[in-house]
Formats: C-alpha cells, structure tokens, sequence
C-alpha cells in the first residue's frame, strides 16, 4: 500500500459558536449523560456516540466538537447537538457552522526509516529529535504548516492540518524529502 492509501483521520477538533451565552447547569441537568464539574472542567461535556464525538460546551456559546473521524461525522455531531439544545428551548441558529481547528491523521511509509540519518539530513531549525525524550522525530512543516511526527517504524502523526488535503501534501513532502537524502 502508498503511503498515501495509508492515510486515515483519527481526530478532527472544531470549534462553532451557538448562541451569546449559555446556563451550564441546566443544560448538564436536562441532558442526559452531560457531566458538569466547574472545578474540574469549565464547560458541559456531551459524549457522542455515534458518530463517537465529545461536545464540550462553555458558557460564553462557544462549543468544542473533537473525537470526529471525518467531516461527514463532525456535521452530524454538530447537527445533533443542535438539536439536544433546541429540544431545551435555547435559541440558537437554524444552520450551525463550525470552524476547523485541527485534523489528526495517521500514514505508514511501509518501510522502516532511520531517524538518526534523517535528523543530520533535514533542516535542523524545522526538526527536534531527543530520542531519550521521544521516540520521533518531529518536523514542522511551512507548507502545509503542519508538524509531523515520525517513528522508526515508517508510521507517521501529522498534525495541525486545517483541511483534508494538508495531510495528502505533507505525506507527498515528506517522501520528497526523504527520497532526496535517499532515505526511503
């Protein structure tokens, strides 16, 4: 498999706004399972599950969704609850949008990489690599300006990309690069 198939979304975090201001204890009381604990956690959690998201929900109107595998799953999560705060008589907007904060994907270069090799190779001001600290090397990429982190293993986190197609380009960067140093 290219290590462009590999590619799979495990996180999308995006954050929307619902309304000016919201009363968090009502809403954790008449919501069934929302856990509200001010001194632990300053907003309303909402757990999901399908699609398996958590809506963490602050007083000032904004919400966080995070746990999304894809867009199609965020609209849904966000649709639903929508439909949980109208069903307590909040007013909030008909069509709810939201703004994509971060997306999480994961790739697998199939082969192993030698990251000591790659640390001497690369752009030392655009890599960190404390192998006593952790076990990738990390590389922060302008364009897309994401970070990726990379294993031994070939199996690599991208992370930071605000659309789908960031983790395509940096996959497509990163085996540019490497193969330029011969690398892979």
């Amino acid at each position: 498999m290219k290590p462009e198939e590999s590619l799979r979304i495990e996180n999308i975090v995006a954050s929307a706004k619902v309304a000016d201001a919201l009363d968090l204890p009502s809403i954790a009381s008449h919501i069934e399972g929302a856990e509200y604990d001010k001194k632990r956690f300053p907003g309303v959690v909402i757990r999901m599950k399908d699609p398996k998201i958590a809506a963490l929900i602050f007083n000032s109107g904004k919400v966080v969704l995070t746990g999304a595998k894809s867009v199609e799953s965020l609209d849904r999560g966000l649709s639903i609850l929508g439909d949980l705060l109208r069903e307590l008589e909040i007013e909030i907007p008909n069509e709810l949008s939201y703004k994509i904060q971060n997306i999480v994907t994961s790739a697998d270069l199939g082969s192993t990489i030698n990251l000591n090799k790659i640390a001497v190779g690369f752009n030392l001001d655009k890599i960190e690599y404390e192998p006593e600290q952790f076990p990738g090397l990390v590389y922060r990429l302008d364009d897309p300006k994401v970070v990726l982190l990379l294993f031994g293993s070939g199996k690599l986190i991208i992370t930071g990309g605000k659309t789908t197609g960031d983790a395509n380009r940096a996959v497509a960067r990163i085996i540019s690069d490497l193969k330029k140093l011969g690398l892979l």
